[in-house]
């Protein structure tokens, strides 16, 4: 819907309030219920907000490491704009209408600190070469029949799953919590967030959903909006969903692939595809793998942005530790695909479900284009067999300190990414080792509270 078609519908349907959110830097969404005037009246100069949202951290704690905001610039409002084309209404909610909005004009020149104002200007450079982007991400989330309020109880401990055992794609456990399931697809499909596939994965309560493909904004809001969309669903059915990269050490880590191919402008040839190829991948596809492969080290947090990411990033836990490629293969860090052309595509598999969807789609758009226009040959070999066993291009590093210094200090992501984003994202990286270096963790009292 365009402007005049919006303010007819909310008119004719008097609708007295919207609501609308963004993401943060964590990809957590933020956002307001307004009342109808002030959505109108703020139309094209935006609505100011609180630019605390990018100067605190997912436990709304201030950063004192950063420079766009802080105490000592006040903390003002920034205006934020809505983008008309991401309507919805949210069926779980009476359909109030809804929108997502970001910190940028149409070119994604605002805010640097904003998430989806970046993946805008990447996606920008990408249809300037000539390029139209299709991607999609799927999402892996652990569910559980608690309440917030018994989280908190509970001390996160002792919680219990939707359902036991390990039973991937098990056709028993989603009859026997049909309801949800069954919310889960339909409310989501009409919340504009249609899934290609839904099943159980292997791990007591555990579930995985692919959402169907589509150019990458709108891609990166369905991925940005299912997380809290699943949420909220989940909170109708006395169930809590958590899309933490690894919550239990003894379990198979939370994914967040993400899928992705170049087609031409008029979306009529996937520009990956050549069957006369060994692999059935044209020279382009080639350009934009030995992109990513080169520029992972570079850009490591934005797809292990937690502390927490890296638990997941071990060996044999279907998480890849190596800088790998393959065709169909799940040890390496990027799958090659190409069963059919219209199909044919990149998996990067590095990515985890705390991911922010922007950043992480950013990271590989801008990464795949460095290839393109570096026209960077494929000289790391193709993995045969066990992927955790070949580091001959390197290791994917072990703990988000050590990944996040090579991204401050990363002519390459500054390159991709540039400087002020950098600079802000990697500070804020930072902060969070800081906070969890001071923790006492459990691990620390079972292991030396008696005995040391």
């Amino acid at each position: 819907m365009n402007e005049h078609q919006i303010t007819a519908y909310i008119q004719e349907n008097n609708i007295q309030k919207i609501k609308f959110a963004f993401a943060d830097i964590d990809g957590v969404l933020r956002g307001k219920v307004i009342h109808t005037k002030k959505f109108l009246d703020g139309l094209q100069s935006g609505y100011g907000f609180c630019d605390v949202v990018f100067g605190w951290d997912s436990s709304d704690v201030c950063y004192d490491n950063v420079e766009l905001t802080g105490w000592h610039t006040g903390y003002p409002d920034k205006p934020c704009h809505i983008d008309l084309s991401t309507f919805r209404q949210v069926p779980w909610q009476d359909n109030i209408p809804f929108f997502i909005g970001d910190f940028s004009d149409a070119d994604g020149k605002g805010l640097a600190a904003c998430p989806r104002s970046l993946l805008k200007r990447i996606t920008k450079e990408c249809e300037a070469l000539g390029f139209h982007p299709e991607f999609a991400q799927e999402f892996e989330w652990f569910n559980f029949r608690e309440t917030p309020q018994s989280l908190q109880d509970k001390s996160f401990t002792n919680l219990e799953p939707l359902t036991p055992g390990m039973f991937g794609y098990s056709i028993l456990r989603t009859s026997e919590n049909s309801e949800f399931c069954e919310d889960l697809v339909d409310l989501l499909a009409k919340f504009n967030i249609p899934l290609e596939g839904f099943h159980t994965e292997t791990g007591p309560g555990v579930y995985e959903a692919a959402i169907l493909h589509t150019h990458i904004m709108e891609a990166a809001d369905r991925a940005a909006l299912l997380k809290t969309a699943v949420k909220e669903i989940a909170y109708k059915h006395g169930i809590v969903a958590t899309f933490m990269a690894k919550w239990n050490e003894n379990l198979p880590g939370c994914g967040g692939h993400i899928h992705q191919s170049l087609w031409n402008k008029h979306q009529t040839k996937n520009l990956f595809y050549d069957g006369k190829d060994a692999n059935k991948m044209s020279e382009l596809h080639k350009q934009y793998l030995a992109g990513q492969l080169y520029c992972l080290p570079h850009i490591l947090p934005m797809y292990a942005p937690t502390i927490n990411s890296y638990k997941r990033l071990i060996e044999g836990a279907w998480a890849p530790t190596t800088i790998t490629w393959a065709v169909e293969n799940r040890t390496t860090a990027f799958r090659v695909l190409n069963s059919t052309e219209g199909y044919t595509r990149l998996e990067t598999r590095i990515p985890g479900a705390d991911t922010n969807p922007y950043l992480a789609m950013s990271a590989a758009l801008a990464s795949g284009l460095y290839g393109i226009k570096n026209k960077l040959s494929l000289d790391v070999p193709q993995t045969v067999g066990n992927g955790y066993q070949n580091a001959a291009n390197g290791k994917i590093q072990p703990n988000l300190y050590e990944a996040t210094v090579d991204m401050k200090n990363s002519d390459i992501a500054k390159e991709l990414l540039g400087a002020d984003f950098v600079e802000h994202f990697t500070q804020t990286r930072l902060w969070e080792c800081r906070q969890f270096a001071k923790s006492v963790t459990d691990w620390e009292l079972k292991r030396y509270f008696e005995i040391i």
